[in-house]
């Protein structure tokens, strides 16, 4: 694994558990609301992929707050897996012991055949791109434009990935703007993943939600839980994240 170099700067997220960041790969609050609304089932013996997994932000708070058998980083940027393996070397540095449960992958999400599993997992968790291709103004850095734009994937394609990954029962967790639910739950069906549960996160009790989260099973009958929505206030931004509330 390399070793922590600039721009590198670390994130304590834990005693002993630390998150490299930069200007190309960091995390907004959406992936603290992913990562708590995908972990509240998740158990000790399961194993997880989080697709497009950018620095690990998602997977290192699985890893922290519910220690599952394995969960797998994806992301086809090779600088993105080498900031997650420096977050592993830095942590293993100051004590933590991984036991060999985060495992980062450099992989294409439309490609994983041979790379992961099939019909194995128990959660596949994604934060994706927001904006279609062709929607909204490219950012200028290579790796925003990936992080933002579907340019790397599509939302079909991220189902895709999961209704291959995932076993029978298992879940996808993912959040996406409101404008785009209905995209996401077609192409959710379309690859065998019934939606359950869905959740908006708005500022505040008369805001417009600016955040869904999605969450459906491979293989289940239809039945869907539209859960009260989040308020989320500097009050319970700090709580879920620990930094005051912000998006992507």
């Amino acid at each position: 694994m390399p070793a922590i170099t600039a721009p590198f700067r670390m994130e304590q997220l834990g005693d002993t558990l630390y998150l490299a960041v930069s200007s190309a790969h960091t995390f907004g609050s959406d992936a603290f609301l992913l990562a708590r609304f995908a972990g509240e089932a998740l158990r000790r013996g399961d194993a997880a992929a989080d697709l497009g997994t950018g620095c690990g932000i998602i997977a290192f708070l699985l890893y922290k707050n519910r220690r599952p058998r394995a969960v797998w980083g994806v992301d086809i940027q090779p600088a993105a897996i080498r900031q997650f393996e420096a977050s592993l070397r830095y942590s293993e540095e100051k004590g933590e012991d991984f036991a060999g449960i985060l495992r980062p992958l450099e992989a294409d999400l439309n490609d994983l055949k041979g790379k992961l599993p099939f019909d194995a997992f128990d959660l596949v968790t994604c934060n994706p791109p927001y904006k279609a291709a062709g929607g909204g103004i490219l950012s200028a850095e290579a790796p925003h434009q990936i992080a933002r734009h579907e340019l790397a994937c599509t939302l079909d394609g991220v189902c895709a990935a999961a209704g291959k990954l995932l076993r029978t029962g298992g879940r996808l967790c993912i959040c996406q703007r409101p404008e785009r639910l209905a995209d996401l739950i077609c192409s959710m069906r379309a690859h065998r993943i019934e939606p359950k549960r869905v959740q908006a996160v708005a500022k505040d009790g008369s805001s417009e939600p600016w955040l869904i989260l999605v969450e459906g099973k491979k293989g289940a009958k239809p039945s869907l839980r539209l859960l009260p929505t989040l308020v989320f206030d500097r009050e319970t931004a700090a709580a879920i994240t620990g930094y005051g509330p912000s998006g992507r």
